[in-house]
């Protein structure tokens, strides 16, 4: 790793996107709540000279950096994510958050000190003339990328993010806890599955424990139902090229012990890395839930959400990023063909809009145990924190990646 671009991270540009990173961990904000985040971010920006444009779906930031008088120039686009989540943190460490029941447990404040990195380093680049004559960096600071199927992505655009910022080629990237620290990881095509929310409930009539026969018990079609789901996985998708999950994650009927509840309800997570397997499992469900309602002679109600789609990195882009890191930190260090994963991520709506790759950078195993380190420990949890050696990696991998855009990126298109 001794690449110009690894060399032009400063002793103390890192310690400054680790202080960024752990203010903006001490002070974490749920999704469109992150005025404090994005008041660090746009001051920033505006310090090394990028054009901030600032309320784009409440709270989120771009910095454009344009450079020429080429209008024909190149247009790229990176992106990160500010928001935190609902959970309150366990770690121990000195930078913990101060503010209960919130915490930064899936890394946006090191994605957003990376990028932050990177941007003072590119701007320097663009002053010395490395990024070429002409071109325009859109630096995307996206909020609420944790809220599901109306997050800040979707919000973003539809507020007119690409007509207002275009980009020939969006990149985001997401740490990977339990993965070596450092080590990058791409993937042509689907990466990520799409994210549904399924709601259930089961509409019967009550009545008292000891005269079950008086009743119309709809625990029996939610319990059933539970156990017939995972047939739809076993038995209706293909096991060998088709990847589908259907979790329940909410089980609720009834206050008291010998009362049979009025209603029984279920909340399920369903994911797909195909866009007609995704068709399939929601087809199945609605029938499977009907069927037992049927069976057991109560009612059926389903709200079916649609989240998150199927992440999908266009394979020209992917194979550029995959270049840039390799020319960065040697082969050694990146995965070209990862597994693909069943998490979700609302980059998939970009990716809808402009050609682009979604990677991955190695966290290790970055879990905290009351300040000790505890091992292996994932996203979405009270004890994970961002593994601050990543931060000069991720930003010297944004840092390469422009200057190869701009020198070496086809004029409109991959060809």
């Amino acid at each position: 790793m001794n690449s110009r671009d690894l060399q032009s991270t400063s002793p103390d540009e890192v310690e400054q996107m680790r202080a960024w990173r752990h203010a903006i961990h001490q002070h974490p904000e749920l999704g469109f709540e992150e005025t404090r985040t994005s008041a660090l971010v746009a001051e920033r920006l505006r310090a090394w000279g990028f054009d901030v444009i600032t309320g784009i779906a409440a709270t989120g930031v771009v910095g454009r950096l344009r450079w020429g008088q080429d209008e024909s120039g190149l247009r790229l686009g990176l992106r990160a994510d500010m928001d935190a989540l609902p959970i309150e943190e366990a770690t121990g460490l000195p930078w913990r958050s101060q503010s209960p029941g919130k915490m930064h447990a899936c890394g946006h404040d090191g994605h957003t000190a990376m990028l932050l990195g990177a941007a003072q380093v590119l701007a320097k680049h663009v002053a010395t003339g490395r990024l070429g004559p002409s071109g325009t960096l859109n630096l995307i600071f996206q909020p609420a990328e944790e809220l599901g199927g109306g997050g800040g992505a979707r919000r973003m655009i539809e507020e007119g993010l690409f007509d207002r910022f275009p980009c020939d080629a969006i990149f985001g990237m997401h740490n990977y806890p339990g993965m070596p620290t450092g080590r990058f990881y791409f993937r042509s095509g689907p990466f990520m599955a799409s994210s549904d929310k399924v709601q259930i409930r089961f509409h019967g009539k009550g009545g008292h424990g000891a005269m079950p026969h008086l009743a119309v018990d709809p625990t029996l079609p939610a319990a059933a139902t539970v156990l017939a789901l995972q047939g739809i996985v076993a038995r209706n998708i293909d096991p060998v090229k088709d990847t589908a999950v259907i979790s329940v994650g909410r089980m609720a009927a009834g206050r008291t012990y010998n009362v049979i509840p009025e209603t029984a309800e279920l909340e399920l997570s369903v994911r797909a890395l195909d866009p007609e397997v995704r068709r399939q499992l929601q087809e199945r469900i609605v029938a499977v839930v009907e069927g037992q309602a049927a069976s057991y002679g109560v009612r059926a109600e389903i709200g079916y959400e649609h989240g998150y789609p199927v992440l999908v990195n266009s394979e020209a882009e992917t194979r550029f990023a995959i270049e840039a890191a390799r020319a960065t930190f040697g082969a050694d260090q990146v995965e070209g063909d990862a597994l693909p994963l069943a998490g979700s991520e609302d980059f998939a709506f970009m990716l809808q809009k402009v050609p682009g790759c979604y990677l991955m950078i190695g966290n290790g195993d970055n879990g905290h145990d009351g300040g000790r380190p505890s091992g292996p420990c994932s996203v979405h949890n009270p004890h994970y924190d961002f593994n601050d050696h990543c931060l000069p990696l991720g930003a010297a991998f944004w840092a390469a990646l422009a200057t190869r855009f701009f020198s070496l990126y086809p004029r409109r298109k991959f060809q």
